[in-house]
């Protein structure tokens, strides 16, 4: 059976919005957001509103086993993690929500309310609106992916002088599809009977890519869910607990299957990307976007539905390429 969890109360939540504000609680509501962390909306006594993030293990639907620091893909979140994607994202002079307040005992954040609703949602209510914002991110984007490391890793870790504890950007995506291909074959039946053709294709995929000593600033999960607009249609990037030194393939390969027939705006200059790459990575982000939706469903996250048509989706992606 799934774990009980409990969300917050508006007494929970109020010593953190007098804090971060100085102002009295009114209501709060609870919104959609990351699978690691509780997203609340607060409203406070001025009529106001300021978004709260609040790290605990019952906002946490993965379940994970302690973080190791050192791995980018790790489960590590939390304050330290968010504030220091923050910060190297202002540096950047990239949009993100306005940091008001960091609370490492209560490990939570208050950040600036943006009431433009996200990106998915301007595309499908106002195309024209939601085209000028697309347009907007990918000079945005085109921004973030000009900044580069001296090695891959979170930004956090990279800033202090530490580095991952894999070999290689490459190698860590291909030590991660191959888990991904276990921990699916035994949800699901489909992926069991192609485990070794997927086993094969995984490691003769990794063997074509060639060394690379660039580390490009990279969100990780840039989808059009995690862009909000202000109040004149600007994106902001949410979710940035994953911002990271890394390949710039990895996020075209995500940008590539949440944009779908948008991610033209998007695309990077011909000639930047590496396909030996990019054939590795698309494969190893349909194996993730299998094997990390079933786990979620085992959590009990809120949507199970949703986790297994994203489960089921990427399965049929993960099926043609493997038979290609």
């Amino acid at each position: 059976m799934p774990p009980t969890r409990r969300q917050l109360t508006r007494d929970d939540l109020a010593p953190l919005a007098r804090a971060a504000t100085g102002r009295a609680l009114t209501d709060v509501t609870r919104l959609r957001g990351g699978t690691r962390k509780g997203v609340y909306r607060l409203v406070l006594d001025a009529g106001t509103t300021v978004v709260a993030y609040v790290w605990s293990p019952d906002e946490d639907y993965w379940d994970a086993a302690p973080a190791d620091p050192r791995d980018p893909f790790s489960a590590g979140s939390g304050v330290e993690v968010f504030t220091a994607a923050h910060d190297r994202l202002v540096t950047a002079g990239v949009r993100t929500p306005r940091l008001l307040h960091a609370d490492t005992t209560g490990n939570a954040v208050v950040v600036e309310d943006m009431r433009g609703g996200s990106l998915e949602e301007a595309l499908e209510r106002d195309p024209a609106a939601g085209w000028a914002a697309l347009q907007r991110l990918a000079g945005e984007l085109a921004t973030l992916h000009a900044q580069e490391g001296p090695a891959f890793g979170k930004v956090g870790l990279v800033g202090s002088g530490g580095t991952s504890s894999s070999p290689s950007a490459a190698r860590r995506i291909t030590e991660g599809a191959l888990r991904h291909i276990e921990q699916a074959a035994v949800r699901d039946e489909r992926i069991a009977g192609v485990r070794g053709e997927l086993e094969a294709t995984v490691r003769r995929l990794a063997a074509a890519v060639r060394p690379r000593e660039r580390h490009t600033l990279i969100h990780g999960e840039l989808g059009p869910d995690h862009v909000l607009l202000d109040d004149r249609g600007r994106p902001a990037l949410i979710d940035i607990d994953s911002l990271m030194y890394f390949d710039a393939e990895w996020e075209h390969v995500f940008l590539r299957i949440r944009f779908r027939e948008r991610y033209d705006v998007l695309r990077a200059p011909a000639g930047t990307l590496d396909e030996d790459r990019m054939r590795l990575y698309r494969l190893a982000m349909h194996l993730s976007l299998v094997a990390g939706p079933l786990r979620l469903i085992e959590g009990g996250f809120p949507d199970p539905v949703g986790m297994r048509e994203i489960a089921e989706a990427n399965l049929v992606r993960v099926l043609e390429l493997v038979r290609r």
